[in-house]
């Protein structure tokens, strides 16, 4: 498992948190839901983050974007209060992401959002719908080939293999699944998103399948990306336009 330098740059969004942080089966989470209060009691939107975890700011703007389409949304710090700094993002910065990983592996991230996970069940949680985001996206697979999740959107994704896990979804899972892929990206470069279509397009996934490709955009651009650039700007909001679609669709 490895990152690229893009899994740790971009840029701070701008906007005021409307959700709140709660205890969750003993783990702090980011919740957001929709302001009419008007939301599926059974369902949840399961937001699993980059490696700056539900505390950036970028995510808890994403997370509350997902709740004003209607549903409660769920964000884990599986980092358990430890996620990679914000001023990773600087110029200059000493942070060494391979170190960070050596103590933020499976080991020690899945542990807390299975208890989420079990926390939602008791709630009577019965219908979980999850985006996941470089880092995240991998636990989107995992959960999906557990089928723990109905419905799995992964963007600009870490850690899969291709084809291994892309197979093994094939072969395992029912949820169906959209990729939102760019042009820059280095841990799910075009050969792995040509792989990802020959497995699982062309309607041999049952369940369904879908790629977004957003041109001109490099990894991490659905959350963290320079909205000042236009072609970054269209990538981020095309990208949560199409996790919604997908979402209300296939939830």
């Amino acid at each position: 498992m490895a990152f690229c330098a893009d899994c740790v740059k971009g840029f701070k969004h701008e906007g005021t948190a409307e959700g709140q942080w709660e205890e969750i089966g003993g783990i702090k989470s980011y919740v957001s839901v929709p302001p009419d209060g008007e939301y599926a009691k059974d369902t949840v939107i399961l937001y699993l983050a980059d490696v700056f975890g539900p505390q950036l700011i970028n995510a808890q703007l994403l997370a509350d974007d997902f709740a004003k389409n209607g549903y409660k949304v769920v964000a884990p710090d599986y980092f358990n209060g430890d996620p990679a700094p914000e001023d990773a993002f600087n110029p200059g910065t000493t942070f060494d992401i391979m170190k960070w990983f050596g103590s933020h592996g499976p080991e020690q991230t899945r542990p807390p959002l299975d208890k989420v996970l079990a926390a939602l069940k008791e709630q009577g949680i019965t219908k979980i719908g999850a985006t996941g985001y470089c880092f995240g996206a991998r636990y989107v697979f995992d959960l999906a080939f557990e089928n723990i999740i109905k419905v799995s959107v992964v963007s600009h994704p870490t850690f899969i293999k291709a084809p291994e896990d892309l197979e093994k979804y094939l072969e395992v899972s029912k949820a169906p699944l959209l990729i939102n892929s760019c042009t820059f990206d280095e841990r799910f470069p075009h050969e792995s998103q040509a792989i990802a279509d020959q497995v699982l397009g062309d309607g041999k996934f049952a369940p369904g399948y879908k790629r977004e490709y957003f041109e001109g955009c490099t990894h991490g651009f659905a959350v963290r990306g320079d909205l000042t650039d236009p072609k970054v700007k269209a990538g981020k909001e095309g990208a949560f336009r199409s996790a919604v679609t997908w979402l209300k669709t296939k939830l």
